[in-house]
């Protein structure tokens, strides 16, 4: 992960605490926002008081609550409830644009915390929104925009991409090395005896801990850190060997199943436009 500047971190929080201090001040009932951040930024823990759809345009983003962690590739959006603290870490280089939304609608509460498959109309409105006021158009137009872009966001169909995290210190660091250097083929036994328990007795820890069986976080972990390298751009077959697949045929499968694309569309897919 690229390590940035003291002075460039300074200055990009800076303008972050700048956006977030416009935005809640603001008194549309809609508003769009636009950013663009280099890899290995983290935008530092806050929250709104409005929902926020966070869209990611190009490049990959975690984002991390006390509650979990949630990957964003392109093409996708993360639905973050009202006055939930997150921050936003940057897998590579960034462009994101965020829709925010007074809360009360019941429909966006049921999927709060959800990652979001963005379809064409939501992006042409997004970036339609954010033209027509840089251009300070007046008029019903602007205002019409926003209204439909509201309503599409509730139509928004849900992507299996969130990945819990435990609590719990030492499984936890157990997690993210796993994240530095996954592999398909660790085993639950392995990790019981890191943390000097049974076979029966971590199984139950993990699943409490995470709400996953061991073998459904290590795939979704996985799939997670093969997304940044699809989006920069690395072959297929590098990222199943890196993944601890033994061949690309049993990788793309996985993905397939998780995503209902193979990696290749997906990511051609995801990056149009």
């Amino acid at each position: 992960m690229t390590k940035l500047s003291a002075p460039t971190v300074a200055a990009l929080d800076e303008s972050h605490r700048h956006s977030v201090g416009k935005i809640y001040h603001a008194g549309s009932s809609v508003i769009v926002h636009r950013s663009d951040d280099p890899a290995g930024y983290t935008v530092p823990p806050h929250s709104h008081r409005h929902i926020q759809l966070l869209c990611v345009f190009s490049g990959v983003v975690l984002l991390a609550t006390g509650v979990g962690c949630w990957m964003i590739p392109p093409g996708h959006a993360l639905l973050i409830p009202p006055h939930l603290e997150h921050s936003v870490e940057m897998m590579s280089d960034v462009s994101m644009r965020s829709v925010y939304l007074l809360p009360g609608d019941d429909a966006l509460a049921e999927r709060f915390l959800q990652v979001l498959a963005v379809t064409d109309l939501v992006r042409g409105l997004i970036i339609e929104a954010i033209r027509l006021h840089d251009a300070r158009v007046e008029g019903r137009k602007p205002q019409l925009v926003l209204d439909l872009l509201a309503e599409e966001v509730t139509t928004l169909a849900p992507r299996p991409l969130g990945l819990p995290f435990p609590t719990d210190a030492r499984l936890s660091a157990l997690c993210r090395a796993f994240m530095e250097a996954p592999s398909a083929h660790l085993r639950l036994d392995a990790w019981a005896d890191r943390l000097a328990m049974s076979r029966r007795t971590f199984t139950r820890f993990f699943l409490r801990e995470t709400g996953l069986s061991f073998a459904a976080w290590r795939q979704q972990a996985c799939l997670f850190a093969c997304l940044p390298k699809l989006a920069a751009g690395a072959p297929v077959t590098q990222i199943a060997m890196l993944a601890g697949y033994d061949n690309v045929a049993a990788f793309t499968t996985m993905f397939t199943r998780r995503l209902g694309t193979p990696p290749r569309a997906y990511m051609r897919r995801s990056l149009a436009g």
